[in-house]
Order: C-alpha cells, then structure tokens, then sequence
C-alpha cells in the first residue's frame, strides 16, 4: 500500500526533525558545537545633572555588540533612598548583571551591589567610589575649584544644579555648544543628601571593578578619580575626555563596560 504526505506535512515532519537535532544533547557534541552563556544584563546608572538619555549613544553600540541593555532613572534624592531604589530595580533582573555608573551614579551602584548576588562586574565611568562611611561631598571637596551650583528649596530639602553658564565649562567640555546647551537645560537637579549621605556599603571589596577615568574633567578632578580607583583596586583606563564622556567618547565608554562584560562567567 502507497501512503501519500502531503507537503505540507513533509515540511512540518522536517521542521520537527531539525527541532529535535538543534535541542538533543548529543547532536551539538557530535557536530563539535559549543552553546555559549548568555550575555550579562548591563544596567547603567546615571549620575547628578543628567538622566538616562545620557546613555543612548552607549546604548546602542551595546545593543549592536549583542548585550542586553536597562538604563535606570536614578532619582538623585539622597544617597539611601536612591540606593534602595536601584537595588529594587535590579532585583527585577534575572542572570548576571554589569552594574555601571557615572559620576554619583559610581557611589549608588557601591552601595546596591552589596545586596545583589548577581552582580558580577562593577563599572565606574568618571565616578565617584566611596569607602564606608564617607560621603561624596568630602570627595567632591578634593576637586577645585568648587562646581557653581544654584540651589532651590523643595519640599524634601534643597535641590542643587550646575548654573547654565558654567555648565559646558564643568561637566562637557569636550561636547559641541549646541548640544552642551540642550544638556544644561534638561539637567537634572540632585538633593542635597547625594552628598551627605555616608556610605554603608563597599562592594568593590567583592566585586570586580573597572574605571574609566577622564583627564580633562572638570567635575570631578582626574587626581581623585585615580585614587579612589586603585583603592577599589579597578582594572582602569584613562581618556583624554571630559566628564561627559558618554557623550563625547561613548566608543570608549563601551569598550571599558564590554570589557569587563567579558569576564562574567
């Protein structure tokens, strides 16, 4: 007796078959093919007088390169609060996860990786790396001359930003004006307690750290990035750039986080 398959039926009997070869143990062996691990989660944390937009020209070379990409609103009301609040967001995230930070974001992602198992690699991109017990205002105090701010006073104490004058000479130096001048007025005011809250946690101490530095920044001198870089003991790289480095050199940026990407298992 002949039995006619449709074609149909063929194609489905076919797609079934290969299905089977792609997921059995033994096929992948015998064809010499190794499954590779996923990549980590990078998730990136700004810092005072920016925002998440920040971070869209790093964002898309990552996303090219293949890593999954979360960028968090950092709410920038105060060390404490604004470590509990990315610590809840990681938690959130399933598998390994590059946490990364610039500027006062590198003070948050010390003190919320102490809580996150799944945090493998550190990453500080002209950021602040606070020991125990200290605050980032008496770091900022290293650097000179003193940042121009002008405060307001709001319900939850006094919000602090860079004077929109000044804003290009301190934190983008190395950015066109027209973009600099977009980024002064869309910056966004930090609290206060960012500088008076002490930290409580050191998760370098446990966590592999990278640093990227940067020589022409004015916001946070390079003197005082490279001292709380080799206290942390971070794997650092230098560049001639200013503090919006993700901005201006975000290939640089890029390859420090991949970098360290690289080395999650």
């Amino acid at each position: 007796m002949r039995i006619r398959i449709s074609r149909r039926l063929a194609l489905t009997a076919a797609a079934v078959a290969l299905l089977g070869a792609a997921t059995a143990p033994g096929v992948a062996a015998a064809s010499g093919e190794k499954h590779s691990s996923p990549k980590p989660t990078v998730v990136l944390v700004h810092g005072a007088w920016a925002d998440s937009s920040s971070w869209a020209p790093v964002m898309e070379r990552l996303r090219k390169d293949g890593y999954p990409v979360r960028a968090i609103a950092n709410p920038l009301q105060g060390l404490t609060d604004d470590t509990a609040y990315v610590s809840s967001y990681l938690s959130t995230i399933d598998g390994p996860v590059v946490l990364v930070g610039h500027s006062y974001g590198g003070a948050v992602i010390t003190n919320s990786a102490a809580s996150d198992p799944d945090v493998k690699a550190l990453v500080y991109i002209a950021g602040f790396i606070p020991a125990k017990g200290e605050t980032v205002g008496e770091l900022a105090a290293q650097s000179s001359p003193p940042i121009p701010l002008v405060s307001t006073s709001v319900p939850g104490g006094t919000d602090v930003s860079i004077d929109p004058d000044h804003f290009r000479d301190v934190f983008a130096g190395d950015v066109d004006r027209t973009t600099a001048a977009s980024m002064a007025a869309a910056q966004r005011p930090a609290n206060t307690k960012a500088v008076s809250d002490a930290s409580v946690d050191e998760a370098f101490r446990t966590v592999p750290s990278w640093s990227l530095i940067t020589r022409q920044d004015h916001a946070i001198a390079p003197d005082v990035q490279r001292f709380m870089s080799k206290r942390a003991g971070s794997h650092i790289t230098e560049v001639n750039a200013s503090h919006a480095v993700m901005i201006s050199r975000p290939g640089a940026v890029t390859e420090t986080i991949e970098d360290a990407a690289r080395s999650v298992r």
